[in-house]
């Protein structure tokens, strides 16, 4: 076996639950495969990279193996391997999520009372 469909390759990769998932984000346009957007039924080989946009940053892979069956989970990760630029990219997204402020730390006071509420509309007339 040296070609099989990407819809099926990425459901036995783990990186979509369904067939039909994978398909559906491959018709959208949110996978790529060497840089091209293509249809689910696209014949992937070993060496191809695969980029896919299911989180930020988007995540690229290198095909290591096929699998016409979808194993467990550390089976699955033999499959494919992440390149190094996604790996520093995603790395350096969680650092930027982990020293981010918390959003709801500017909500200090909380909702505006009704004596707020009616300064700020004198204000705003």
């Amino acid at each position: 076996m040296d070609k099989m469909r990407l819809d099926k390759w990425l459901w036995a990769a783990r990186f979509y639950k369904t067939r039909s998932l994978a398909a559906e984000e491959v018709g959208k346009g949110r996978v790529q495969v060497n840089g091209q957007s293509v249809k689910p039924a696209k014949d992937i080989a070993v060496g191809d990279l695969i980029a896919l946009s299911k989180e930020t940053p988007a995540q690229q892979v290198r095909v290591v193996a096929l699998s016409q069956v979808r194993g467990p989970a550390p089976a699955a990760r033999l499959l494919y391997e992440e390149t190094p630029e996604s790996l520093a990219a995603r790395e350096q997204a969680a650092e930027m999520r982990r020293l981010a402020p918390e959003p709801a730390w500017d909500q200090k006071a909380g909702r505006p009372t009704k004596r707020d509420r009616r300064l700020l509309s004198r204000l705003t007339g």
